[in-house]
């Protein structure tokens, strides 16, 4: 899912906002440095996506640096149109992600994580289903497809396809849950 319009725009700001869960406060929009470079991020999204004309690009050239050089101070390499609304960065740290790859909506992302492309085509990279948990560590490469509600544990290497509703890790990553993490957060 692409940001396509203003409406857009807006919800993958709410989502996103909604999944940091960070209140939307002055405080927070001056200090919290992932929401800004998340802010950022997807107006450079929707300004790729929706406009068009010499203007938009000189402002689109802008914004990428923008979130170029926020990305270095977070240790974030985050090309835009990859991931679905409600991304959670979990902690600044280096955070790789390949252009090619597609992450769903609802991921929540930690530290020195790899989505990566295929060592023999760097055009297959992962295509990742919705509300997935990707845990600290975690290597995830080539022309593979994960499932919806999908767990991946810490320092999983993960280099061959796997359905939704579960949690896999290790290396190289296997099923562990048939349980995914969206089951473990409605556990009360």
């Amino acid at each position: 899912m692409k940001i396509k319009s203003k409406s857009d725009y807006r919800m993958f700001l709410d989502e996103d906002l909604k999944s940091l869960n960070i209140e939307p406060s002055l405080k927070n929009k001056l200090t919290h440095d992932i929401w800004s470079f998340q802010k950022c991020l997807r107006k450079l999204e929707y300004f790729l996506n929706c406009k068009i004309g010499l203007l938009s690009k000189v402002y689109v050239a802008y914004l990428r640096l923008k979130v170029r050089k926020k990305g270095r101070k977070l240790g974030f390499s985050i090309p835009p149109n990859v991931f679905g609304p409600g991304l959670s960065i979990a902690h600044a740290g280096t955070i790789v992600v390949n252009s090619n790859a597609q992450i769903g909506k609802n991921c929540r992302i930690h530290v020195c994580v790899n989505i990566g492309a295929d060592v023999r085509d760097g055009m297959k990279a992962p295509k990742i289903g919705n509300d997935c948990y990707i845990g600290p560590g975690a290597k995830i490469y080539g022309g593979i497809e994960l499932g919806d509600n999908i767990g991946i544990g810490a320092n999983a290497v993960v280099n061959k396809s796997f359905s939704g509703n579960v949690t896999i890790a290790g290396m190289p990553a296997k099923v562990i849950s048939n349980d995914g993490p969206k089951t473990y957060r409605d556990i009360k």
